[in-house]
């Protein structure tokens, strides 16, 4: 059973989240304090999905990379390519995680921030670099985030169905 039970008007569940899902709703619920709103599982251009998207106050793009377990942390070569859909790039790692490896040259402390979450919040360990995108590829990211928020609150409203894609929404 969802319910709001907490000041913030957070949904909360009486369900345990574990893994991603809790790392993904501590991060959330960070951001939110901090006025950036995320999406989860966005799919982005060069058919990548960054497990959490957002926006700030400014309109600046944040992506955020969910990592649970050490082999999957370790064996991703692929995060580089989120770099270039977004301002600033964060790892998020569950409580207790060995975070050790992100501070390694492989991960671009320079660049990338390092969040560490659970269901409940999170604390930002280490903040991201911005480096801007350049103007016409964030007006088209930020627009495509909004598309995909605007479909997905259609959706949850039941004004269209989960199956619709985008060529029948006309969502490109």
């Amino acid at each position: 059973m969802m319910s709001i039970n907490d000041s913030s008007g957070l949904l909360t569940s009486s369900a345990d989240l574990t893994g991603a899902q809790a790392v993904a709703r501590g991060v959330a619920r960070m951001f939110l304090r901090h006025d950036i709103m995320v999406l989860p599982e966005v799919s982005l251009r060069n058919r990548r999905r960054a497990d959490l998207m957002g926006i700030d106050a400014k309109g600046q793009i944040v992506i955020v990379e969910i990592k649970v377990a050490r082999s999957d942390l370790l064996g991703d070569g692929k995060w580089t390519e989120y770099l270039e859909y977004c301002d600033r790039f964060y790892w998020a790692l569950p409580s207790g995680f060995d975070a050790s490896p992100v501070h390694g040259p492989d991960f671009l402390p320079e660049r990338t921030g390092l969040i560490i979450a659970d269901a409940y919040d999170a604390e930002m360990v280490r903040p991201a670099a911005t480096n801007a995108l350049a103007p016409a590829r964030r007006k088209t990211e930020t627009m495509r985030l909004a598309r995909r928020a605007m479909q997905r609150a259609a959706v949850s409203s039941g004004w269209i169905s989960p199956e619709s894609g985008p060529d029948e929404l006309g969502y490109r």
